[in-house]
């Protein structure tokens, strides 16, 4: 699981205490003047992140985190393929455009074109990152036939025998019309989630079919054995062909061998340059799983991972989370290569070493809680690479494995990533939203007091303590709540984070120094689920991404919950909505209150309940207040969403031998997005 980014939550205002944590291996690599925002196009901007320590390491471990960034770059495709069958053909078309195109590149028909085209890298794809919505190009399909016409027809991926004129009637649609693939994920109870999504997870297959032929997968197994907790359907398209429904396994010699073929090129170098024993034998479990498919490998792999706790340098490396599958079931290709950042580890260590005391005291009923933690770890690391899923829009905590047996057997590593959320810090710098949409003064300075440390222990509860809490009934499994599992997860960890952020034994533990960090928190976290984030929704949609989704519920509720009492108040200002909590000892009250309803949805599969709860507070969108917080915003010229441009790394050899491995950090998206297709581009087009 992991916890998006977003610059409305945690982000808006650089804080003092920021300012004083850069920790001494830091200081040697920051540079003077660094330029983290590099342009802004449509919704997004883009960023830079520093890798600051990465001088300070030994050759072998940045020989190693060089090889391993290989392999993250080698799975990109994959990515844009799992997101829709034809984005592909669609990037690799626009590309060929860019490339070869000799008219006016300064008309404003062609600077429309570089838009649309930034946004197919950004998204991964012709669907919206966050809504899934299928976004439509700006120029017409009259000025693309132009472009298609009057570029080589040797620079396009024509099918053989097709003219271009052939070309442009297929591909037209495919960007133009909206009713072609207009949702790659699709949540609508009303609606065959698998046939309403554009995902590229199944293919002439409903959703009843997929439903029966992983049931009769699951009852085929050998009932008791470690089979039976494998994550079926993990690693597969599911596929109908002559009538009959087969798997098509990812894995070398199979579903996207090409890219994973790769893949494991890379992983073998890194095998020879591997740190520990732990994280070599993780290493050669994750080969292996690649070149089989099998998921019980997949298993073991995990575990031996989570158990490598003496490497500094770590990478997530797999099809993972499972956003993208209306199902909750088919994971996504992402990889995160990252190494450990001691000194503000030292943070985590203390909220994982006291693991039980959270878990004993979470306010859920005690049949849901574990009676023994086992293996919770957590660090703040250094991002190196961002690859797949995660590139180039990124998570800033992960928590992981999803498996929850691993997670009860062997523990889980937790990760908050410091030099990403210090880019969204040091770029958010003076932008005013916080000042725009803030109550009061008080609250502006509570947030730029403590707003730094509030989400990074947001982020470190949620992660560490809140994904790996409680547990599932016997028979229960992650796939029970289908289309709203992600959201109630997603619920659980920030409930459980926002409960333990105003808890008195965060200050025993010298974690904060009052009630005041925990207060910056709740009035950020209110602030966006119930205003904010709406800035991300365009007029007359609902709310669509499972972490808004989340946001939207707990906020929307506890609102309700307490509105007699004003615990949260809705205070209208010239002419302006803001809100403001009155009483936040009993606003934590109500999110232990609602934490607890939702571990037990989550423990016991209520599907119904679930449902109930979701589309109740966390779907619609007030059309007026959305209407006055998109002019207020629009007012201050700030991108919503983020994506990063990645660093890039050189071996620098005699001979044969590695003597260094450099770092530079490239300012130019187009550049980098077009070098990745060049040089990372395994999968067939067509």
């Amino acid at each position: 699981m992991k916890i998006i980014s977003t610059t409305l939550i945690m982000f808006t205002a650089i804080s003092a205490f920021a300012q004083t944590q850069v920790t001494k291996d830091k200081k040697p690599d920051l540079k003077d003047n660094f330029k983290y925002q590099t342009e802004q196009f449509a919704d997004a901007k883009i960023l830079r992140y520093q890798v600051p320590g990465f001088e300070a390491l030994t050759l072998k471990q940045k020989e190693l985190i060089y090889y391993l960034s290989q392999a993250a770059l080698c799975g990109r495709d994959i990515t844009y393929d799992q997101n829709y069958k034809s984005n592909l053909l669609i990037r690799t078309t626009l590309e060929a455009i860019y490339r070869e195109y000799m008219g006016d590149r300064k008309s404003a028909d062609f600077k429309k074109f570089m838009v649309y085209l930034k946004r197919v890298w950004f998204c991964n794809g012709i669907h919206h990152h966050y809504s899934t919505d299928k976004f439509l190009p700006e120029f017409s399909a009259a000025y693309f036939a132009t472009l298609i016409n009057s570029i080589p027809a040797k620079s396009l991926p024509l099918k053989k025998g097709e003219s271009s004129g052939q070309f442009i009637a297929e591909m037209s649609p495919l960007l133009f019309d909206p009713g072609v693939a207009p949702k790659r994920v699709s949540l609508d109870p009303a609606t065959d989630l698998v046939l309403s999504s554009a995902s590229n997870f199944y293919e002439g297959v409903s959703q009843k079919e997929a439903e029966e032929f992983y049931a009769k997968m699951k009852s085929e197994v050998k009932q008791g054995s470690r089979d039976t907790l494998i994550a079926f359907g993990l690693n597969s398209k599911l596929v109908k062909e002559n009538g009959r429904i087969v798997e098509k396994v990812y894995k070398i010699g199979g579903h996207y061998g090409e890219a994973i073929g790769q893949i494991v090129r890379w992983l073998e170098k890194a095998l020879t340059v591997t740190e520990t024993p732990g994280q070599n034998e993780a290493l050669k479990k994750l080969i292996a799983y690649y070149k089989s498919g099998d998921l019980v490998i997949w298993d073991e792999y995990n575990i031996a991972w989570v158990k490598d706790l003496n490497s500094l340098v770590d990478f997530v490396n797999g099809f993972i989370e499972v956003y993208g599958d209306p199902m909750a079931m088919k994971g996504s290709w992402e990889s995160i290569v990252n190494f450990k950042d001691v000194e503000a580890t030292k943070r985590t260590e203390t909220l994982s070493s006291n693991a039980q005391y959270f878990e004993d005291n979470s306010p859920v009923d005690p049949g849901f809680k574990k009676k023994t933690v086992k293996g919770v770890t957590a660090k703040v690391i250094t991002v190196a690479q961002l690859g797949g899923e995660s590139d180039p829009t990124t998570p800033i905590g992960i928590n992981l494995p999803n498996a929850n047996w691993i997670r009860k057997e062997y523990g889980s590593k937790s990760v908050t990533m410091d030099n990403i959320t210090n880019a969204y810090d040091q770029a958010a710098k003076g932008n005013g939203f916080l000042q725009e949409f803030a109550c009061s003064k008080e609250e502006v300075d509570r947030a730029e007091k403590y707003g730094h440390l509030a989400g990074n222990l947001t982020t470190d509860l949620h992660e560490c303590l809140g994904h790996g809490s409680g547990q599932l009934n016997p028979g229960v499994g992650a796939d029970a709540l289908k289309n709203y599992h992600s959201t109630i997860e997603e619920s659980r960890a920030d409930l459980f984070a926002l409960y333990y952020i105003m808890d008195p034994e965060m200050v025993k533990l010298g974690l904060v120094p009052g009630d005041e960090v925990g207060k910056a928190e709740y009035d950020s976290y209110i602030r966006n689920g119930l205003m904010t984030q709406l800035v991300r929704i365009y007029p007359g949609k609902t709310i669509e991404e499972s972490h808004m989704r989340d946001r939207a519920l707990i906020a929307r509720w506890v609102f309700e919950k307490g509105e007699k009492q004003k615990v949260i108040e809705k205070v209208i200002r010239n002419g302006k909505v803001y809100f403001t909590i009155n009483d936040y000892q009993a606003l934590r009250k109500e999110f232990g209150e609602l934490l607890k309803i939702i571990q037990r949805i989550t423990s016991e599969g209520d599907y119904e309940a679930a449902k109930k709860l979701v589309e109740a507070y966390a779907v619609q969108v007030d059309p007026v207040l959305h209407k006055e917080v998109l002019e207020r915003y629009a007012k201050l010229n700030i991108a919503p969403y983020t994506g990063f441009i990645n660093p890039e790394y050189t071996l620098v050899k005699n001979g044969e031998v590695v003597t260094d491995v450099t770092i530079s950090y490239p300012d130019d998206f187009t550049a980098q997005m077009l070098k990745y297709s060049k040089k990372y581009s395994f999968l067939p087009v067509r």
